[in-house]
């Protein structure tokens, strides 16, 4: 009896080891696909505590050889949720034509509240645009993009929830809008009577031989509807031909 004991205790001994050699490897094969994951360069471009925030960008995301386009978040920081959708799906693509930057605005000073779904007021979403003039401004403008895209999110208070728009009345990045709403299902074009934070990047980009149109997402949209979105954004203004 004593003998059968010793084999069962040994029998459960060596299934034990078995399993634990068996999660150290399927560890170590994780471990080892993301230290393989090539790493995006990283820059931080305003650091200073006479700002209300900071600014960094992710470059040379996709293929290096294509065409450089911009993207930029942040802007108005209450809107962050579809900000980091960008910021989760876009790094990971393998299958991209082009070559993407995306400018990050951090928000730390006065950043207010959304409350029971009304509108930004707070000072900083003012904040978020200063810096989008003095750091990301410059950086596109003198930076060789083709393209620009700022994505921000609303509460619903428009005709459409989800779309891209213009902020100049003609010209690429009018064009541009137009062909990624074609080319989405659930993306439309909506060119609201006013923005805020026109003056502080997408017009003067425009102004200056780089076409930038915004996205806009639903703020209270499922997280699933914000990445299906998100998505298809990113593959239409990749397959845009420029």
């Amino acid at each position: 009896m004593i003998k059968k004991d010793y084999i069962l205790i040994l029998i459960l001994i060596i299934i034990i080891l078995s399993l634990g050699m068996a999660i150290i490897s399927m560890s170590g094969e994780n471990k080892t696909a993301i230290n393989n994951t090539a790493p995006h360069d990283h820059e931080v471009i305003a650091n200073s505590s006479d700002d209300p925030g900071t600014v960094e960008v992710i470059k040379n995301i996709g293929n290096p050889d294509g065409r450089k386009i911009a993207y930029v978040v942040g802007v108005h920081p209450l809107e962050n949720l579809t900000h980091k959708t960008l910021l989760k799906i876009l790094p990971t693509l393998t299958d991209l034509n082009n070559c993407y930057d995306i400018y990050i605005i951090n928000v730390t000073e006065d950043i207010g509240h959304y409350g029971d779904g009304s509108s930004d007021n707070s000072q900083g979403r003012q904040n978020g645009q200063n810096l989008a003039l003095k750091y990301v401004y410059p950086e596109i403008a003198e930076g060789g993009y083709d393209l620009a895209v700022d994505v921000h999110s609303n509460v619903g208070a428009y005709e459409y929830k989800t779309f891209v728009f213009s902020p100049v009345k003609e010209g690429l990045s009018v064009d541009y809008t137009h062909d990624v709403a074609d080319n989405c299902q659930n993306i439309s074009y909506y060119a609201p009577d006013s923005t805020t934070s026109g003056p502080y990047l997408t017009i003067p980009l425009n102004e200056n031989g780089v076409p930038a149109f915004y996205y806009e997402e639903y703020s209270f949209a499922p997280q699933y509807e914000k990445d299906l979105h998100m998505l298809e954004l990113i593959y239409a203004v990749d397959n845009e031909i420029f």
